[in-house]
């Protein structure tokens, strides 16, 4: 998989606007929208696999803190 995808989830880059508001003066058109990107946090973690080994994984950071609620109870 690409790097800032994430093992688990499959989680990528989402796409989106981004909006200026601008504070200065009366608004004679709308407010200006530039393209952005919404990067997923992701990091590279030694997880133990269900076979007892470890492999290095790139994992968001919703997942890895899903995965560690679940190793607690």
């Amino acid at each position: 998989m690409p790097s800032g995808t994430c093992d688990f989830c499959n989680k990528t880059v989402a796409f989106g606007r981004n909006i200026r508001h601008q504070h200065s003066g009366r608004w004679e058109r709308k407010a200006p929208r530039t393209n952005r990107q919404f990067r997923p946090n992701v990091q590279s973690r030694r997880m133990l696999l269900a076979d007892g080994r470890r492999q290095r994984m790139n994992i968001c950071t919703r997942c890895l803190r899903t995965q560690m609620k679940l190793a607690v109870s």
